[in-house]
């Protein structure tokens, strides 16, 4: 597929036509474009060594890494790609070049998170929400809280990202008190002290009474919301205990 560039004619058009010329139709219009000799890939991959060995890693060193990743570049080829360079162009350049590297790659990560968690929301009728800012400190992982109710009832859609589950915790009252859990999105985890873990899916419910040491949360590889249902009750409170550590949770 031939590459289509005009980034010569929007910069230097004006001030220097034929060397915009020569950008665009040539070193892109056909150099680039002769997919018989070298894929887009190949040749991704020799213009970001180039360009590191030389030490330029300004804007179009950005542009070749977002191309690279574009043509097919994944992010662990391109660190082992300047970490094989580095030991021919110098370690101060590929410093330079992984700064740079990091952050186009990270952008894709970033740029995943979002397109997952819009998908996620298209899942379901109710608003992810805001940033659980309130009760992170008892989270491991990013969540997210919607008030839904605020009046007689209390009730909260709370959003997982994948892997992220709250701390081990007890819900008290002098009477009545407790929580009810309505998954409505993903897929996720419950599980009391002492019991195996349970999938939880849209649909499932959950009864949580008092004085019931518990965890829930997301799956490994899936956002996760649930209703969570305040059970009305004489003074009610919430005790957060210690976290589900990384091997406990793995091992579900």
């Amino acid at each position: 597929m031939a590459v289509k560039q005009t980034a010569g004619r929007d910069a230097l058009g004006e001030f220097a036509p034929k060397f915009a010329q020569l950008n665009d139709d040539v070193l892109f219009g056909e150099v680039w474009s002769r997919e018989s000799l070298l894929s887009l890939r190949d040749r991704s991959l020799v213009t970001v060594v180039s360009l590191m060995s030389q030490g330029l890693v300004d804007s179009s060193f950005r542009y070749h890494l977002m191309s690279a990743k574009q043509n097919g570049i994944t992010k662990t080829e391109m660190a082992e790609i300047l970490t094989h360079a580095a030991f021919y162009a110098g370690w101060p350049k590929a410093w330079a070049a992984f700064r740079m590297a990091k952050e186009v790659f990270e952008e894709e990560i970033t740029d995943s998170n979002a397109d997952e968690k819009a998908k996620h929301q298209n899942s379901m009728i109710f608003p992810i929400g805001q940033p659980n800012d309130g009760f992170a400190q008892y989270f491991v992982g990013n969540s997210y809280l919607a008030p839904l109710s605020t009046s007689q009832v209390g009730i909260y859609n709370v959003t997982f990202e994948p892997k992220c589950r709250n701390n081990w915790h007890v819900h008290h009252a002098d009477h009545g008190g407790g929580q009810i859990l309505i998954c409505v999105a993903g897929e996720g985890y419950y599980q009391e002290w002492g019991k195996e873990a349970q999938k939880l899916h849209p649909g499932d419910v959950v009864n949580i009474p008092v004085g019931v040491k518990h965890w829930h949360g997301a799956a490994p590889d899936s956002w996760f919301s649930h209703l969570a249902v305040e059970v009305p009750g004489v003074n009610c409170t919430n005790e957060w205990l210690e976290s589900v550590s990384d091997e406990a949770y793995t091992s579900l």
